[in-house]
C-alpha cells in the first residue's frame, strides 16, 4: 500500500509539468502480445508483481474479457519512468486487437500523442496491422514500433541470426511502407522508423526482455548475445540485463512528443476552428492558462460512481466542480470527481493542466466524442471521432417482457453513447430496437453480454445485414410542392464517382453544414477528384458518401429555409426511399425554389416533405438500386487445404482475389458478401482441420444483383414493418 501512495505521490507531483508527459497507445493484430507487454511495463513501475507479469493480463479487468482470452475495451493506465534520472508521467492506453472493436483503437487516438505499434515476428504486419497504423496517422499520432515474439524466431522457427536479421528488416520496411501512404507529406520521412535513430525495439514481451540500437550500444549486448541466452533457456538473465520496460519506455520519452509538441500540429488536423484566434492560440500552444477544452474519448458506467468520462485536456486547467459547457449536446454540467487511471482504479486528484488524459465523474448526459469546454467561451467542436469501417450487421433485440422495456431502453442508449461505432435505433412506442455494429462479436460482446449481465431477458433477431442504397444515372428534374401549395422546390439528383465516394470515405472533409472558411478547400479536393469546378463550389453540406449543392441564381430567401434544405438532404441520406437504408453516392441539386414572401408560411412543417419527397422521387427516377457490404479478408492456411479454401469461398458468391505462398502457408485474398458469411469461420475451420485463419482487410460496398435486388428489398421491408 505504501509502494502504490508514493506512486500516486510521484504522479500528482508531475501532471501539471507538459514537459514530463507522455500520452501513448499501443496497437495491434489481435493475439499480437499488447496486454502481455502492457503487463511488464506496470510490473516495472511496482503497480502488479513481477511474478505474474505477462500472465496476469493486468489491463483485461472485465470479466468478458478474461473469459475469451482477448481485450473487448480499450484500458487507461498512468505510471512513472525513470529516465535520465528524472521522472516523466506516462499515460498509457491498452486497445484491442479485434477488428470488431476497433472503435475503441480510433477513440484511443484522439486521446494520445504517440503510439506504440506492435507486430508479431512471426506473422509479421497483418490487416489489422495496418488498420491501427492508418488510425494513428488519421488522428496525426507519431509512431514507433516494438517487434514482439523474437524468441519464438530462435525457439520454434530455429532461424539463425542471419534469417532472424532479415525478417525484422522486411517488417521494418513493411511498416515503413504504411507509414509513407498514410502520413501527411510532412511527417512522411520524419515518422519512418529508423533503427539508427532509436524508433524501433524488438523483444519478447512474454520473456520480459527487448533491446533496441541505442540500448545494444549502451549496454554492449549483441544480437549474438540473444540467441545464446535463447536457446540456453537463460531469458531471466536477459531480462535483467535487457528489460523491455527500461529499453521501450527509454524509446517512448526520446522519440515520442509531449502534448505541448503534439498539439502544434495536431490541433490544426482534429479541430474545426480557427487557430489564429485566442482560444484557437491556446490550443495549439497547448496553454494552461487559457480556457478549458477538452474532447470526451471514452466513456463507461460504473455500478457505484455512475458514468465515467475519460477525456483529453487540450486546453486550461480541469477541476473538481468546475462546471463545463458541451458543445455538441448544448447542455452545460458540472464535474463532479477527478482523477487518474490506475488500472480498474481511479485515483482523485483536484486539478490538472491541459496535456493529460484524466477520468471524470458526472457528465452522465455527455457521449463520447463530444468537445466540452468552459462555460464562458463558444467553441467549435473537434472533429468527430470517425471510425475506418462502418457498422455492416443489425440484430433487432426485444424484451420479453413488457416491464422491462424502459430499461432495456437505458441500457442501449447508455452503450450507444459509450461505443458511437454501434448504431441504436429504438422505436419508445413499440419497443423495436435496432442494433448496428461491426461485426457479430460486436454486437454479441458489447450489447447482448451486458443486457444479459444486468438480468434482463431478450430476444435477439438473427444477425441483418446494412445494405445502402444509390442510384445509377442522373434523374430529370422533380418538384416537390409544399402542403399548403405556396413554395415549390426543384431537385434534382446524380450518382457520385468512385473517386469522390473515396474521398468523402476517408474523412478529409468536413460533414455536415459547409462552413465559409472551408469552402475554398473542399471544392479544390473536389474538383481534384473529378467533380465540375462551378458544382464544387456550390456545395452545401455532406452527410456520410453524400453531397447537397446549390444551383439555384436569385432566389431571394432561399437563404432563410437553407437549413430545412440540409435537414431533409440529411434524413433521406439516413433512409432512402426503397428500403429505407442509409444513401451512398448521391449528389443531391437544388435547382430553383419559388418561395412565399411570408416566412409563416415557410415553416418546418411545409418545407421538410417537399423537399424529401422531391428528393425520393428523383432518386428513384435515377434508378435507384441497392448496394451490399462485402468483406475483402486474408486467409492463411497451409498450402494442402487450398481446394477446400477455394470450394467454401465459392459456395458463398466469394472471389478469389489473390494467391500467394509464403513458406508451407499460402495467403488467400478473397471478397465475399457479408450476408453469405454467417458460420464462414466455422466452415474455413472445417476445411482446414482447424488450421485456417481470416484477417479483415477491408469493406467494401458493391452493387447487389438485380437477379437478387427485389427479394432483398422485400426481406429489408419485411424486417422493418415497411408497407
Amino acid at each position: 500500500m505504501a509502494k502504490t501512495e508514493k506512486i500516486i505521490e510521484n504522479i500528482d507531483r508531475i501532471v501539471n509539468n507538459q514537459t514530463k508527459i507522455r500520452n501513448i497507445a499501443i496497437a495491434a493484430h489481435i493475439d499480437h502480445g499488447k496486454t502481455t507487454l502492457t503487463d511488464n511495463l506496470l510490473a516495472s513501475a511496482g503497480m502488479i508483481s513481477e511474478d505474474t507479469a505477462g500472465k496476469q493480463c493486468f489491463m483485461d479487468f472485465d470479466k468478458q474479457e478474461q473469459e475469451r482470452g482477448i481485450t473487448i475495451y480499450s484500458a487507461n493506465v498512468s505510471m512513472i519512468h525513470n529516465f535520465n534520472n528524472e521522472d516523466y508521467v506516462i499515460n498509457l492506453i491498452d486497445t484491442p486487437g479485434h477488428v470488431d472493436f476497433g472503435g475503441d483503437v480510433t477513440r484511443a487516438m484522439r486521446a494520445v500523442d504517440g503510439c506504440i505499434i506492435l507486430v508479431d515476428a512471426v506473422d509479421g504486419v497483418m490487416p489489422q496491422t495496418e488498420t491501427v497504423v492508418r488510425q494513428a496517422l488519421k488522428e496525426r499520432v507519431k509512431p514507433v514500433l516494438f517487434i514482439n515474439k523474437v524468441d519464438r524466431l530462435i525457439k520454434e522457427l530455429d532461424l539463425t541470426p542471419q534469417k532472424i536479421q532479415e525478417r525484422i528488416v522486411k517488417i521494418i520496411k513493411d511498416v515503413n511502407s504504411l507509414i509513407k501512404t498514410a502520413s501527411p507529406e510532412e511527417f512522411r520521412e520524419k515518422w519512418l522508423v529508423n533503427v539508427n535513430q532509436g524508433t524501433f525495439a524488438f523483444g519478447s514481451a512474454y520473456r520480459n526482455w527487448a533491446l533496441s540500437l541505442p540500448f545494444m550500444k549502451k549496454t554492449g549486448t549483441t544480437f549474438a548475445d540473444i540467441v545464446e541466452y535463447t536457446k540456453q533457456d537463460k531469458e531471466k538473465e536477459l531480462s535483467k540485463k535487457a528489460r523491455i520496460s527500461e529499453v521501450l519506455l527509454d524509446m517512448v520519452i526520446s522519440n515520442l512528443p509531449n502534448p505541448k509538441q503534439a498539439q502544434e500540429y495536431r490541433i490544426k488536423k482534429i479541430w474545426n476552428g480557427d487557430c489564429q484566434t485566442n482560444i484557437g492560440k491556446s490550443l495549439v500552444n497547448s496553454n494552461p492558462d487559457g480556457p478549458f477544452v477538452g474532447v470526451i474519448t471514452n466513456t463507461l458506467y460504473d455500478a457505484h460512481a455512475g458514468v465515467i468520462s475519460t477525456i483529453r485536456v487540450f486546453s486550461g486547467k480541469i477541476k473538481e466542480g468546475l462546471e463545463i459547457k458541451n458543445i455538441n449536446k448544448k447542455i452545460n454540467e458540472r464535474i463532479q470527481q477527478l482523477g487518474i487511471y490506475f488500472g480498474p482504479r481511479r485515483i482523485p486528484l483536484s486539478s490538472m493542466v491541459c496535456g493529460n488524459i484524466v477520468a471524470v465523474s458526472g457528465l452522465s448526459n455527455s457521449s463520447t466524442g463530444d468537445t466540452i469546454c468552459s462555460t464562458d467561451i463558444e467553441i467549435e467542436p473537434f472533429e468527430s471521432i470517425q471510425h475506418t469501417f462502418e457498422p455492416v450487421v443489425t440484430k433487432a433485440i426485444e424484451a420479453k417482457s413488457i416491464k422491462d422495456l424502459p430499461k432495456l431502453i437505458d441500457i442501449l442508449k447508455q452503450r450507444g453513447k459509450e461505443d458511437p461505432s454501434i448504431k441504436i435505433n429504438i422505436s419508445e412506442d413499440t419497443g423495436e430496437t435496432l442494433v448496428s455494429g461491426l461485426g457479430e462479436l460486436h454486437i454479441e460482446a458489447k450489447i447482448e453480454r451486458y443486457i444479459r449481465e444486468k438480468k434482463l431477458d431478450i430476444i435477439v433477431s438473427k444477425p441483418i445485414i446494412i445494405y445502402k442504397e444509390g442510384v445509377l444515372k442522373p434523374s430529370v428534374e422533380i418538384e416537390g410542392k409544399t402542403p399548403n401549395k405556396h413554395n415549390r422546390f426543384i431537385m434534382k439528383i446524380e450518382p457520385i464517382s468512385d473517386e469522390i465516394i473515396n474521398l468523402l470515405k476517408s474523412g478529409e472533409l468536413r460533414q455536415g453544414k459547409i462552413r465559409k472558411q472551408d469552402l475554398k478547400d473542399i471544392a479544390a479536393k473536389l474538383r481534384e477528384k473529378g467533380m465540375d469546378s462551378d458544382k464544387a463550389k456550390k456545395t452545401v453540406a455532406i452527410y456520410d458518401q453524400n453531397i447537397f449543392l446549390n444551383l439555384t441564381r436569385g432566389v431571394v430567401q432561399l437563404n432563410e429555409v437553407i437549413e430545412l434544405l440540409i435537414q431533409s438532404f440529411k434524413e433521406v441520406c439516413m433512409e432512402g426511399p426503397l428500403a429505407h437504408e442509409p444513401l451512398r453516392g448521391v449528389c443531391v441539386e437544388i435547382i430553383d425554389a419559388h418561395l412565399h414572401e411570408d416566412a409563416i408560411h415557410r415553416g418546418p412543417a411545409q418545407v421538410l416533405p417537399a423537399v424529401k419527397t422531391a428528393i425520393r422521387q428523383a432518386i428513384i427516377d435515377g434508378g435507384a438500386i441497392l448496394y451490399e457490404p462485402k468483406q475483402i479478408l486474408r486467409i492463411d492456411a497451409p498450402i494442402d487445404y487450398i481446394g477446400g479454401i477455394i470450394k467454401e469461398i465459392q459456395n458463398r458468391r466469394g472471389q478469389i482475389l489473390d494467391v500467394a505462398e509464403d513458406g508451407d502457408l499460402n495467403n488467400i485474398t478473397t471478397k465475399l458478401p457479408v450476408a453469405e458469411m454467417f458460420g464462414f469461420e466455422a466452415g474455413l475451420k472445417s476445411a482446414t482441420a482447424g488450421r485456417g485463419y481470416q484477417s479483415l482487410i477491408d469493406i467494401v460496398y458493391e452493387k447487389v444483383p438485380r437477379d437478387i435486388m427485389d427479394n432483398i428489398v422485400k426481406q429489408i421491408k419485411k424486417m422493418k414493418g415497411i408497407n
